[in-house]
């Protein structure tokens, strides 16, 4: 089931093992049938922990969504809810518990566990609602960092970027350093630790500090990694506003992948029958898990998206070719063989067809006149063209009331690649934004400024000509279908994050001292002593292997980079890629706006 998980330089699955392992002692500790009533959000990353079939194994006959009202009928004892610590949840909680029936017989037995942590605030109000003393076993489950990938983990804490930057909650900071011990304590101590910004800072002195506290987790695990990188999202704010380019990316800024699913206008995978035309077309969106087990994903899913077609026409003959072969087996040893190859042939095709539909739902899209204006304005800012004035297109798009998460992407662009906007054009396009799509959205536009998105240019100076040129952020001539450079997941412009691992590898941070002081946050390097015997020596020819961890949040595309990076013959660095959330430029702006609701009379 979890093969993709180990097949990278760093066995992922025995971190899926032991979160299944404290999961399994949890539920055996509620001895009987078992409910479990689930916070939704919490669903789709523990379904990439454990199957439904390992909760059967242990009793648990029904679930739930959390909503309020009474808890629905079921004839089990114990009734367990999964939540994360959020004071609204506590509330509906406390709405289920009263409802129930005292009266019934047998009487069912209350139980919670809180996702990632236990909060002394839900269980005061808890107590204060009367409800606290139910609940017979409270315990929490550190559900912190969730293997993706063979080469990827991430928290899934949708508010951990607004958290860390407007409202200055550490919480999800102490659970990335939590979730790096965990790491720690399975694949051993990290010799050292690079880091950019003020929260990357913090997460390496809680690391250091919890080492100190509890000298027994000092293990005695041969060391996996060799490095670990924590950056900032705040220190490169550009790369998630800009449209990725890689087949995944592109996926995500269209449909949006949600733990590793996708859901597809189902039109496109219909099952076409001769004859029939086009009715009876499914209604249901289609539903398909993207990953690393499936092969033909696993070698499109990085690659520039004017690159997959190729791929995929490509694979078809081989396919067909493969299929044909049954017409040349005589003997009773050669369709012995072509049927035993057939189940692997039949998944191939049907793999090819699912992603020759999504392509082509993309394409559509890609080769629409709005999206190549979008993305060449956005190509003007990222190489520094008219960053300093109201720009027409956005103008327009204004006018014409486009969807306001795309005017506020590119504006938020435009504001990064100029270090701020000269005061008279901010002013303008709030003014234009605030008067066409409604007075509500202040407190968006405020958000954004806090966070450094949408700002006024301080002390005159634009900074970014100058990072742009030394880390050469801007590459001209990108080759999409054989990349040369990481600048190739946005054809053109190399994300600013990727660029600074690539350069701490080689050839190392000292040599752009001058452009890390222009970036948010200080830069630092922290050892940590390894118990004798386990040093590391590097075998001839054998990777290092980098752990970056982005706190704030990872587009798909910086991670194609990392990947490509990982694969470059000379690049003698593996990056295995770790963050707070898997994010797009949507799905990132969305997390900061605010509405302001009406007064209700």
């Amino acid at each position: 089931m979890a093969a993709h998980l180990s097949s990278g330089r760093v066995n992922l699955t025995a971190l899926r093992e032991a979160g299944r392992r404290e999961l399994r002692e949890f539920l055996d500790k509620c001895a009987g049938s078992k409910a479990i009533v689930w916070d939704e959000y919490l669903t789709g990353p523990f379904g990439l922990i454990a199957q439904y079939s390992l909760l059967k194994e242990h009793e648990v006959e029904k679930m739930f969504t959390l909503k309020p009202g009474r808890l629905p009928p079921a004839d089990v004892k114990n009734i367990i809810f999964f939540v994360r610590p959020k004071l609204e949840l506590m509330d509906i909680i406390t709405d289920n518990v009263l409802r129930e029936d005292r009266g019934r017989s047998p009487q069912r037995d209350f139980h919670i566990l809180f996702v990632p942590r236990r909060s002394l605030l839900c269980e005061q109000w808890l107590k204060e609602q009367g409800v606290l003393g139910s609940f017979i076993h409270r315990e929490q489950y550190s559900l912190d960092l969730i293997p993706f990938d063979g080469d990827l983990l991430s928290m899934e804490s949708e508010s951990a970027f607004k958290e860390c930057y407007l409202e200055s909650d550490q919480t999800s900071l102490y659970h990335a350093a939590k979730g790096l011990m965990t790491l720690q304590a399975l694949y051993g101590t990290i010799p050292q630790i690079f880091g950019k910004g003020d929260c990357a800072r913090h997460v390496a002195n809680m690391m250091i500090r919890m080492k100190r506290e509890f000298p027994g987790s000092q293990n005695s695990v041969f060391p996996v990694f060799d490095t670990l990188l924590l950056l900032d999202r705040n220190v490169d704010l550009l790369t998630p506003l800009a449209t990725q380019l890689t087949y995944e990316g592109l996926i995500d800024e269209i449909y949006g992948i949600q733990n590793t699913y996708v859901k597809l206008p189902p039109e496109k995978f219909a099952p076409k029958k001769q004859g029939e035309g086009g009715k009876d077309l499914p209604t249901e969106p289609k539903k398909l898990q993207l990953n690393s087990a499936e092969e033909l994903y696993a070698e499109i899913r990085d690659k520039n998206f004017n690159a997959v077609g190729s791929v995929l026409s490509k694979k078809a003959k081989i396919i067909s070719a493969a299929f044909e072969e049954r017409h040349h087996a005589k003997t009773v040893g050669e369709i012995k063989q072509f049927v035993s190859q057939l189940p692997h042939m039949q998944a191939a095709r049907s793999s090819l067809a699912n992603h020759t539909s999504i392509a082509e739902l993309i394409k559509d899209i890609t080769t629409s006149e709005d999206f190549f204006d979008n993305l060449t304005v956005e190509q003007e800012f990222m190489s520094g063209i008219d960053t300093d004035k109201v720009n027409n297109y956005i103008e327009d798009c204004i006018a014409q009331k486009h969807p306001l998460i795309k005017i506020l992407r590119l504006v938020c662009l435009q504001s990064v690649c100029n270090s701020g906007l000269k005061q008279k054009v901010l002013d303008h396009y709030k003014r234009e934004i605030l008067q066409t799509y409604g007075y509500e959205h202040i407190l968006t536009l405020n958000n954004l400024e806090k966070a450094g998105l949408l700002k006024p240019q301080t002390g005159g100076r634009n900074n970014y000509p100058t990072i742009r040129k030394t880390l050469r952020l801007w590459m001209d001539d990108v080759n999409e279908q054989n990349p040369n450079d990481i600048s190739y997941v946005y054809s053109g412009y190399a994300p600013l994050s990727v660029r600074l691992a690539q350069l701490l590898a080689r050839p190392g941070w000292r040599s752009i001292e001058e452009v890390l002081k222009m970036l948010p946050g200080p830069h630092f390097e922290e050892r940590q002593q390894l118990p004798t015997g386990l040093q590391k020596k590097r075998q001839h020819g054998e990777n290092r292997v980098t752990l970056v961890f982005f706190l704030g949040g990872v587009t798909y595309a910086e991670i194609a980079a990392l990947r490509f990076l990982s694969q470059m013959e000379d690049g003698g660095t593996e990056y295995i890629i770790a963050t707070t959330k898997l994010i797009n430029g949507t799905t990132w702006i969305k997390s900061l706006m605010e509405k302001l609701e009406p007064a209700p009379f």
